[in-house]
């Protein structure tokens, strides 16, 4: 009797000996990864805790990693590569806004039992998080203070607060392009958080207003506030979980907890570009 022929995708023929290459787990470095998951109670949600916060601080770098690579782009005068960078962190941005509906799950209840072990620890505290915001514009001088202790950390950021963010990249290309952006704009403190400017307004007016003679610029606005609107409804997912699992208590942080989270839903990254919908 003649063997029966193996199927070519058959779960036999996967390969099987890894003595002498990478397997998945060591691509990955699984043991490494799962090794930092150490909670410190017995508490069941603590392991969901940990776990939500340690994807989301994966979907960061790589939020900051794609903002770096679109502003390199900006910075040497190209429009529309960036695009591709910029709707990848809009997508990263929408799994980590998802990733409050899971830590939802936690009730009250749940996390007081194991809200004493982390002390003072505080998402207030994560260096990514603060990384993006100022890449985006968002930038005052005490959001450093929680680094000093690591110089490693606190270097790249005072660097990144110093520097242009993405929208002054794209106000920078907006001047190269003929329209008018005022000097002391183009020229401004750079650790200083935009305030709308009529001027650059205006400018904007004109690109919305005539969008086939400056679609790449109209097409890079409107990604931004892509940007922007998902970063609120990441901070509003935020507050509502806070809200609804410690109430107004004050944050671990040292923070005012879901009141100061309220009001971080009134930050504008890009004035602008928001105020325009009202002017045309």
């Amino acid at each position: 009797m003649s063997r029966p022929e193996h199927h070519p995708d058959a779960p036999e023929q996967a390969y099987t000996d890894f003595t002498r290459s990478l397997s998945y787990g060591d691509y990955l470095q699984l043991d490494t990864l799962k090794s930092a998951h150490r909670p410190v109670t017995e508490a069941h949600d603590e392991h969901l805790f940990i776990a939500v916060h340690h994807v989301s601080e994966v979907w960061l770098e790589l939020i900051i990693r794609e903002l770096r690579a679109a502003m390199a782009q900006l910075e040497a005068g190209i429009t529309d590569a960036p695009l591709k960078g910029l709707t990848r962190v809009v997508r990263a941005q929408e799994q980590l806004t998802n990733a409050w509906e899971v830590l939802k799950t936690m009730t009250p209840a749940d996390y007081l039992q194991f809200r004493h072990a982390f002390g003072q620890a505080s998402g207030f505290q994560s260096a990514a998080y603060r990384m993006v915001e100022f890449l985006l514009g968002n930038r005052f001088e005490a959001l450093l203070r929680p680094h000093e202790h690591r110089p490693d950390l606190h270097g790249p950021l005072q660097a990144a607060m110093q520097a242009p963010s993405v929208y002054d990249l794209t106000l920078r290309l907006v001047a190269a392009r003929g329209l008018p952006i005022p000097q002391e704009v183009l020229e401004r403190d750079l650790s200083q958080p935009p305030v709308l400017n009529e001027a650059v307004l205006d400018a904007w007016l004109k690109v919305y207003r005539d969008p086939e003679r400056y679609w790449d610029l109209y097409e890079l606005a409107e990604k931004l506030l892509d940007v922007e609107d998902n970063f609120r409804r990441w901070r509003f997912n935020h507050m509502t979980t806070v809200e609804r699992t410690i109430g107004f208590k004050r944050g671990s942080g040292g923070t005012s907890g879901a009141a100061y989270l309220r009001r971080a839903l009134e930050t504008v990254l890009f004035p602008e570009l928001w105020e325009i919908r009202t002017r045309l």
